[in-house]
Formats: structure tokens, C-alpha cells, sequence
């Protein structure tokens, strides 16, 4: 039997007591790095950061836990303020502002958890009103007014005008021939109705229109119908807007479509 030198098990101990004592130092260290992952998430930058286009400063946008939270600005080229948007939770509150080159306000828009509502408001240079506009949940209402640059209410919009075409006893069919009062030929004409108040083009069937001219074809089927059709124009204004005319058309027999 080998005798093993004191000396050498003293060795061999304290290499044991080290490995031992090294692993579980380690486990301890790798628990305590997930623990600590776990109760202090990464909450992502707080803020204002610049963006630029070379040396021109394009948009500053502010932050919070990296989330959009407070006043967006965008710029003109030469530095001037062109937009302002306050955020929420990544979301447009309040109004969004657009402005001249000098400073002042050209239209304000009013916004609910990302979406137009309420009445957007553009203005002269002057600061007087130009127009308002209606907006529910992101759709234009029937809603506008305009003003002239001595602030007067200009309201001269032109009228829907429907001719018929009555072919029903020889053809069975009824056209009708549609345009604006005032012969204008920036419109577009749409077979709808305002629905909750507010103008839906994914409800309404949009009519070929040239020159200011549309029309809308019946045929005969035998069997009761609607006996109308709504018409709405989307005509173009001295001001840039949209104006939104409206026309119940009656039908001249009660089984077309």
C-alpha cells in the first residue's frame, strides 16, 4: 500500500474547496443577472431627438420610454418651424399645427387618438379665418365654411343638376345625366348618402365623370326598387376645400336598379 505525502493531500484539498467554491460563485452571478433583466426592463429612450437631412434639421421628435409623448416639430430647409403634433402614448392629441414660413398659423386640425375630429381651421397670413371644415372620426362632415380675405361668409356654391333620360317603355332602362349648375368641371360625383353624418367613399360608388359631366344608369327588373338615389359632389373651391353637395334624386318608376 502507497502512502500519500501529506503535503500532496493538502495540494488536492484546497484545488477541490477552489472548483467547488468557483461554481457556485458562477450560478450565483447568473442567477442574480436574470434577476435583474427581469425586474428592471429596458424602457427604451426619454427624450428629444434631432433628426437631419446633412446639416439641416429636418425633425425633432420627443420621447418617452420610447414611446412618442409630447411635441413633434418638423422644419422648413432653411430651419423655419413647419409642423407641430403633440403625441400621446404614441398617438396625435389635441391639434396639429401647420405654418407659414413666417411663423404664423396656416391651419390647425384637431386630432382624438390619431384621427381628425372635430373642426380643422385654416387661416389667412393676416391671421383672419380662410375656412372651416368638419371632421368626425376621420371623415369629412357635410360641414364647411369659407372666407374672404375681408372676413366675409362666402357661400356661393353651385347646385347639383340631374336631366333624365326615359328609355323604360322602349329599352327598359332611365339615365341620368348629372353636372353642376355653374358648368365647373373640377367635381366628382358619387351615388351616396351621408352616412352617420359624415361622407364614406368606402360606401359610395364613385360615378365616371368627365368634364364636369356624369351619369347614372337603371334598368327595369319587375320587382320593387328604391324609388330615389342620392347623389353627393365633391367640388373643388376657390379656396382649395372640398365642398360636399347632396341631391335626392326622385325615380321616375319604382322597379329600377
Amino acid at each position: 500500500m502507497k502512502v500519500i505525502p501529506g503535503s500532496l493531500i493538502i495540494i488536492l484539498f484546497i484545488a477541490v474547496v477552489s472548483a467547488c467554491t468557483g461554481r457556485r460563485s458562477g450560478t450565483k452571478e447568473s442567477e442574480a443577472g436574470t434577476d435583474t433583466t427581469a425586474a428592471v426592463p429596458d424602457t427604451g429612450y426619454t427624450g428629444i431627438k434631432q433628426y437631419y437631412s446633412g446639416e439641416h434639421l429636418l425633425k425633432e421628435v420627443t420621447f418617452k420610454n420610447g414611446i412618442r409623448y409630447g411635441e413633434t416639430k418638423t422644419y422648413y430647409q432653411d430651419g423655419r418651424l413647419y409642423q407641430t403634433f403633440w403625441y400621446e402614448n404614441g398617438l396625435r392629441e389635441d391639434s396639429g399645427r401647420w405654418y407659414y414660413p413666417d411663423g404664423k398659423v396656416f391651419r390647425s386640425t384637431p386630432y382624438k387618438n390619431d384621427t381628425m375630429d372635430g373642426i380643422q381651421i385654416q387661416y389667412y397670413r393676416t391671421g383672419k379665418t380662410r375656412a372651416k371644415l368638419g371632421y368626425n372620426k376621420g371623415l369629412r362632415t357635410p360641414f364647411l365654411e369659407e372666407y374672404t380675405t375681408q372676413g366675409r361668409l362666402d357661400s356661393d356654391y353651385p347646385e347639383i343638376v340631374s336631366t333624365i333620360r326615359d328609355d323604360y317603355n322602349s329599352r327598359g332602362t332611365v339615365r341620368i345625366n348629372l353636372e353642376l349648375s355653374n358648368k365647373a368641371t373640377k367635381v366628382k360625383f358619387y351615388r351616396s348618402e351621408f352616412y352617420n353624418g359624415v361622407f364614406d367613399t368606402s360606401k359610395c360608388q364613385l360615378l365616371n365623370t368627365t368634364n364636369g359631366k356624369a351619369y347614372l344608369d337603371f334598368k327595369k327588373t319587375g320587382s320593387p326598387q328604391t324609388d330615389y338615389v342620392g347623389i353627393i359632389a365633391v367640388i373643388l373651391t376657390r379656396y382649395s376645400n372640398n365642398y360636399l353637395a347632396y341631391k335626392k334624386i326622385e325615380l321616375p318608376y319604382d322597379d329600377l336598379k
